[in-house]
């Protein structure tokens, strides 16, 4: 009889599972070590990925700009420079609301609360006065406590690197319209053949799905503030642009941003202008919401977001836990990008060496600053014309 056969520890079913648990925990422990080194430099890699987000979504006034014949610069100093006098105007404008009442609502608040106060006494909850009075002793202990003062401190220092992360982002998104085609063609010299095609298709669908997806939010965002804002206009409830403004600001956090600011929005007329507002406040704000979830998301994102709800939950959570406010609006976006990259990559199969050939020629052309997109079509040759209509269809496909 022969001797049974040898096999090593790792040749049976026990051993491979092992193997590939190794090697998810691996990955693992690989991917916690980028995100906390990203967290550690979150002042460098948030306005980073804010810029790429708007200059995604306006890149393409920029490429018309050039395809009429701008220069770089001047195509990409316009533009740069609308972009910059719009937030002007909206910050200006909040600024200027919120100064010039203030006061009023102010009066407003202390009227609310001596109602409240006075529901709260006569109502048919068993609050005495004394209990209410311990309440507000509390409250006023805390707001002098040493608590209160750190919170101060740190909030100058958030303010600080919120200044510091603005203007590095202004920098960066400058840097993204004008150097964009030459910084996309570095980042592909790591690939050749076919993987050059795959790397190309990928990005281009990618920045594809990201301008979509913020130009389509933007015109959501705007639609629901609008609405919500014009019903706090008529109604007469105090800091109606700032809350409209916050409004359009929620509309980036899917699922719930929108609905929060609407609630905010309520409270604010609750308030101010008694409980009768406050309901059609409310009405307005699940109008708006249906209006948006059933017309204008499926006709205005289209597939820019064809990720399920319960990937957009998780992304939101995980997204706010990291980052907080700026994480919940970045997640989304984030997701969105990696699965369409995903996609664009692995379909693939279709790569002829002609398409290897016009993807290394876009990229030289890219490292020039000349790409596709942005030539004039007087200087456009025909397979370039071809490439462009190509790349329209598989981005839209």
């Amino acid at each position: 009889m022969g001797s049974p056969e040898k096999t090593t520890p790792w040749g049976d079913s026990l051993g491979r599972a092992s193997t590939r648990t190794a090697q998810v925990l691996l990955l693992l422990v690989l991917s916690v070590v980028v995100v906390y080194a990203l967290i550690q430099v979150r002042l460098v890699v948030i306005p980073a990925l804010l810029a790429l987000i708007l200059a995604a979504a306006i890149a393409p006034f920029v490429h018309w700009l050039r395809r009429r014949g701008w220069p770089s610069t001047a195509a990409t100093t316009v533009s740069f420079l609308v972009l910059l006098a719009a937030f002007g105007a909206v910050i200006t404008g909040i600024v200027l609301a919120v100064m010039s009442q203030a006061d009023q609502l102010a009066s407003k608040a202390t009227e609310g609360f001596d109602r409240v106060y006075a529901f709260i006494r006569t109502g048919a909850l068993p609050v005495d006065d004394q209990q209410i009075q311990q309440a507000r002793d509390a409250v006023i202990d805390f707001a002098t406590s040493s608590t209160v003062g750190a919170g101060a401190i740190s909030g100058l220092s958030a303010a600080g690197n919120f200044i510091a992360g603005a203007l590095l982002m202004a920098v960066i998104l400058f840097f993204f319209l004008k150097d964009g085609e030459s910084i996309w063609a570095f980042v592909l010299r790591a690939f050749k053949g076919r993987n050059l095609v795959k790397a190309r298709r990928a990005g281009e669908r990618s920045l594809n799905v990201l301008g979509g997806y913020v130009r389509g939010t933007s015109i959501v965002a705007l639609v629901d503030s609008f609405f919500i804002g014009l019903a706090l206009v008529f109604l007469g409830v105090p800091l109606a642009l700032p809350l409209a403004a916050l409004t359009f600001i929620g509309a980036f956090i899917p699922l719930i941003g929108a609905t929060l600011a609407g609630i905010l929005a309520a409270l604010v007329a609750l308030v101010a202008n008694g409980p009768l507002a406050a309901l059609i406040v409310i009405i307005v704000v699940i109008v708006v919401n249906q209006l948006e979830g059933n017309f204008l998301q499926p006709v205005v994102m289209g597939q820019a977001l064809s990720v399920h709800a319960l990937v957009i939950l998780l992304a939101l959570t995980a997204g706010t836990i990291l980052a907080g406010i700026i994480g919940a609006i970045l997640a989304v976006p984030l997701v969105a990008v990696g699965w369409a990259a995903i996609k664009a990559w692995n379909s693939g199969d279709d790569i002829t060496p002609a398409a290897i050939a016009e993807a290394e020629h876009e990229t030289r052309l890219n490292e020039k600053g000349e790409g596709v997109r942005s030539k004039p079509r007087r200087t456009r040759t025909r397979q370039e014309e071809q490439s462009e209509t190509a790349d329209v269809d598989a981005q839209q496909g």
